[in-house]
């Protein structure tokens, strides 16, 4: 499990009540990872996203090294920044040892782009490794916005569906059972078919 709030105390006065309604969430240290993949995604340095957060540098690094915890305001900025939703920091998986090792189906994180038609859920337990899995929907008609490249080595299979994807200006179709691997080069896709196309997609580093 990513992030769990710690109980807070009933309040007695206003002053105690914004005090709990400020109070940091308590993680299971493996937001801090998380924050740092998503920072290194962009090429941001640790002073570039401090300044976006308005927050000091040593706070973000204690943050990202797991000494200190965010608050809930200071999550959602991050992911307003990253185009995410708050529940993306939090999971509804049990505290226990497997959560380090196991993602139960029930309890993936989830990023949907309604602009691309792509629903992506996170089937690595945390973005501390050195790559992660997603598992990638494509509407029908679903198309990347504009090429992109990204500094990661990329790697997908195709479980369901078609998925044509241009690399460097080629064009390949894939189907069920197709996989393909890329590292650097100009990448755009579209789901030209009928139905969704669902793909298991690893990605190293994370970017999510």
């Amino acid at each position: 499990m990513l992030v769990k709030m710690e109980k807070q105390p009933n309040a007695s006065s206003s002053a105690s009540s914004s005090a709990s309604a400020s109070a940091p969430l308590r993680s299971t240290g493996q937001i801090g990872s998380d924050i740092r993949a998503l920072r290194r995604s962009r090429n941001w340095t640790l002073s570039d996203l401090a300044d976006h957060l308005e927050r000091s540098v040593g706070w973000l690094s204690q943050v990202e090294r797991g000494v200190s915890e965010p608050a809930l305001e200071d999550i959602r900025r991050i992911a307003g920044l990253f185009n995410l939703p708050v529940s993306f920091f939090f999971s509804s998986s049990s505290d226990d040892p497997e959560s380090q090792f196991v993602v139960r189906g029930d309890s993936r994180r989830s990023m949907s782009d309604d602009t691309k038609g792509l629903v992506e859920s996170l089937l690595s337990p945390d973005l501390g490794g050195a790559f992660e899995i997603v598992h990638s929907v494509f509407a029908p008609g679903a198309r990347c916005p504009e090429p992109f490249v990204r500094q990661s080595e990329e790697a997908g299979y195709v479980i369901e569906g078609s998925l044509v994807l241009f690399i460097d200006g080629d064009r390949f179709e894939l189907r069920a059972g197709d996989s393909f691997r890329f590292a650097g080069e100009t990448v755009s896709w579209v789901n030209e078919g009928t139905v969704p196309a669902i793909l298991i997609w690893v990605i190293a580093p994370p970017i999510y």
